[in-house]
């Protein structure tokens, strides 16, 4: 907790503590978590607002994005379950050449990723941000798709930090008994989305790997090539 009101402190109030200060320590110590007091996190060098409260960005999706970010370099892009743009919002930072859209089903994300977007100074014609439940409202085709979809098995709730289900949106994290809702209508309905030749992104959670693998294979995809996040955990998979 220290080493969190220390932050606050250097990063909210450049080390000059007042009675708002006092304040957010309370929240801090209550249980909220310290992004949201702090009003934004950083991600791959980008600031991240989170005034509307979005599912702060993990440092495990930081990791796998900064890989991605290797080969990911020209053509256009979706950041779909975008949250808080975070993903797309990086892209267009680092990857001048790339076109992204964003789709986020809940109308707070559409609202947060425009600021993130405005924030970060990103060229208006370059991105476009789309309210969609999956693809309900989209029709393109992209070279790359991003998606870190609500994964989280509601039986496995009890595993899940008190302050993430206090505070952070119960609609990015869970998808059903075991998680794999929204990947499953995700993996049904992308293919047709992809160009020639185009790559999937997806993260999830280390013990869905096996059935992502026969979901790849009923929904008639080439490959997935699944890899571990900086903790050793299975945690992402590119899919062709």
């Amino acid at each position: 907790m220290e080493k969190e009101i220390q932050w606050l402190l250097k990063e909210k109030y450049n080390g000059k503590p007042n009675r708002k200060f006092n304040k957010d320590v309370e929240r801090l110590e209550a249980g909220e978590p310290l992004g949201y007091v702090i009003g934004f996190t950083e991600f791959l060098g980008c600031k991240i607002d989170l005034s509307k409260k979005p599912l702060i960005p993990r440092p495990d999706t930081e990791f796998w994005v900064g890989q991605v970010l290797k080969e990911v370099r020209v053509g256009k892009a979706l950041d779909i379950f975008s949250g808080s743009g975070c993903i797309g919002v990086s892209l267009l930072k680092h990857a001048p050449n790339l076109l992204c859209d964003f789709a986020d089903k809940d109308k707070k994300a559409v609202e947060q990723i425009k600021i993130n977007c405005k924030l970060n100074k990103l060229n208006k014609k370059k991105y476009k941000v789309i309210q969609s439940d999956i693809f309900k409202n989209i029709s393109g085709k992209y070279d790359f798709i991003f998606a870190n979809p609500p994964y989280v098995a509601i039986k496995r709730k009890d595993k899940v930090q008190k302050s993430v289900l206090e505070y952070e949106p119960k609609i990015a994290l869970f998808a059903g008994n075991d998680g794999l809702l929204c990947i499953n209508k995700f993996l049904s309905q992308a293919k047709k989305h992809l160009n020639p030749n185009g790559k999937i992104f997806m993260e999830f959670s280390s013990e869905q790997k096996k059935p992502i693998e026969q979901m790849i294979k009923k929904y008639g995809y080439s490959s997935g090539m699944f890899c571990k996040d900086q903790y050793g955990k299975w945690r992402w998979v590119s899919i062709t």
